[in-house]
């Protein structure tokens, strides 16, 4: 898979598992509505009473399950980032083109936004025989 058709695949979606490590090293895993830039960043906002927020703010490791109709799902290793200043305004700008609604939302207490920069990318798709299973290398 090239980084054009992980961009479609992920672009193709709205919603993403997001999982986070709490301070006890325990896993939690949410639901979230994403939005991908062309540089296969995902961006998603959450508020900070939210355990999701707590965990990347003290431990920004990350991953991401998107996708699972067919069996085709791309799995992504990060690093988040809470959103300020001229990243946020670019972030919001890709987040908003995918959630209509997001602007709505920025009256709400607390909300913030983050980005997630891929380490890792693997695509799999178990819906072919035999199944495809690619890693995308991610330049350092």
């Amino acid at each position: 898979m090239t980084e054009a058709e992980i961009y479609t695949f992920i672009a193709q979606r709205k919603l993403g598992v997001l999982s986070s490590v709490a301070k006890d090293n325990s896993p939690q895993s949410a639901l979230v509505g994403i939005a991908v830039t062309h540089q296969l960043e995902i961006v998603f906002d959450t508020i900070k009473s939210s355990r999701k927020y707590r965990n990347l703010v003290a431990r920004p490791a990350c991953s991401f399950v998107i996708g699972w109709e067919g069996e085709q799902t791309v799995q992504l290793e990060g690093t988040a980032q809470e959103l300020d200043g001229m990243e946020l305004a670019r972030c919001q700008q890709v987040y908003f083109e995918a959630w209509p609604d997001g602007p709505a939302r920025q009256s709400w207490p607390g909300i913030v936004y983050f980005v997630v920069k891929p380490t890792w990318i693997r695509y799999s798709d178990f819906d072919r025989s035999p199944p495809l299973i690619e890693e995308l290398a991610i330049p350092a």
